[in-house]
């Protein structure tokens, strides 16, 4: 039956169902490529600080060793020396530790495209269906794994032989050496056998990476009904937000239009623009912008002026520049600060009786 369904999903899955997929967690995940990246880190840490911990760890030990017959061991002591053990031994490991820890978490972005999950967090009640957990145990999907994991165990069991044979050659198991030759050879010798597992390891993660990736394209693929679903939610979805941002101008053009009958003055290009300011001394700073348009918005913030008697000045440049940069609501430029106060000062003196009646018209509206 799940090939059957397969089979009808013949079409590549669209921009909205592979960020989805993301979303939910549900992209290729090797993990054999963090197991790499961890030992490629443990190699990296080794040849930085390899000789730094192994030098500061001999010196420790010199230390313990030469003051070991003149220590008294008690309890105080006892927990004095092991605290001691513990801090150089995590100053040893540190380096090694954190690059282990960066070195997971730069496996697991690079996988899911540096993208968060967060729906892949948490409880879900439907990975305990006992019938899709015999789905899981019992697919074609098992035996492919099965075969990676081993052919990870051949890979990195022949690296291991190969490499302990090719060591056996080693003097230090044919003729005496000196004690610092053990601890070059084991450094050597863990070099060796980490480089040997990463590349056996890294063909293995480049197989398994590449198997997670096309069964996961496989499962997001859709059926012609799926896509023209998916379409249709989105044409439904654009047409939905359209009708809201209509619906948003029009409550905004409504809002500006009932502000145009407060105004002192609407500032006109005479047809193009036509902006609607405000200035109420010992409350405003500056102008406000009520209302602005262009065109036929500008006729009927015009038609509105002229039936409230609103002061209306037409200034050519002052109206363009003040419907560019002016937003309503908020207090005009700086810049247009001059031209503006001169077309309010010739307002204010030849407009009296409506400045007279403008304050009664306000507290109105404010009731």
């Amino acid at each position: 039956m799940a090939d059957t369904d397969q089979d009808q999903k013949t079409e590549q899955p669209t921009e909205k169902k592979l960020s989805d997929s993301m979303n939910r967690g549900q992209f290729a995940k090797s993990p054999e490529m963090q197991v790499l990246f961890m030992l490629a880190a443990v190699l990296g840490g080794l040849g930085f600080t390899a000789t730094t911990a192994s030098r500061e760890v001999a010196e420790f030990a010199v230390s313990v060793f030469t003051r070991f017959g003149q220590t008294q061991v008690d309890r105080d002591t006892v927990v004095v020396q092991l605290a001691d053990v513990l801090l150089t031994t995590l100053r040893a490991g540190a380096p090694i530790l954190i690059g282990c820890i960066g070195a997971a978490l730069l496996a697991g972005s690079i996988q899911s495209g540096f993208h968060l999950s967060p729906e892949a967090v948490g409880f879900k009640p439907e990975n305990l269906d006992i019938s899709k957990g015999f789905g899981r145990v019992f697919n074609k999907s098992v035996f492919v794994r099965a075969g990676i994991d081993l052919l990870k165990l051949i890979a990195i069991g022949g690296t291991l032989y190969l490499g302990a044979r090719g060591l056996m050659l080693d003097p230090l198991f044919s003729a005496p050496v000196e004690a610092a030759y053990l601890g070059q050879f084991l450094n050597q010798a863990t070099v060796i056998f980490l480089s040997r597992i990463i590349l056996a390891l890294g063909v293995v993660t480049a197989i398994s990476y590449s198997y997670e990736k096309y069964k996961t394209r496989r499962q997001m693929m859709m059926t012609k009904e799926e896509v023209k679903e998916e379409r249709k939610n989105a044409e439904g979805n654009m047409q939905a937000k359209a009708a809201m941002r209509r619906m948003a101008r029009r409550f905004a053009q409504k809002q500006m239009l009932s502000a145009v009958a407060t105004a002192d003055v609407v500032v006109t290009n005479p047809t193009h623009y036509a902006v609607a300011l405000k200035y109420e001394r010992g409350k405003d700073q500056a102008p406000i912008v009520l209302a602005k348009g262009e065109n036929r918005f500008a006729q009927r913030i015009k038609a509105l002026a002229a039936e409230n008697g609103v002061p209306t000045v037409e200034n050519k440049p002052v109206a363009r520049l003040l419907f560019a940069l002016g937003e309503v609501g908020e207090a005009i430029p700086p810049e247009l600060y001059q031209a503006v106060a001169g077309i309010l000062a010739v307002v204010y003196r030849t407009h009296r009786y409506y400045f007279h009646r403008l304050k009664a018209r306000r507290l109105e509206l404010m009731a």
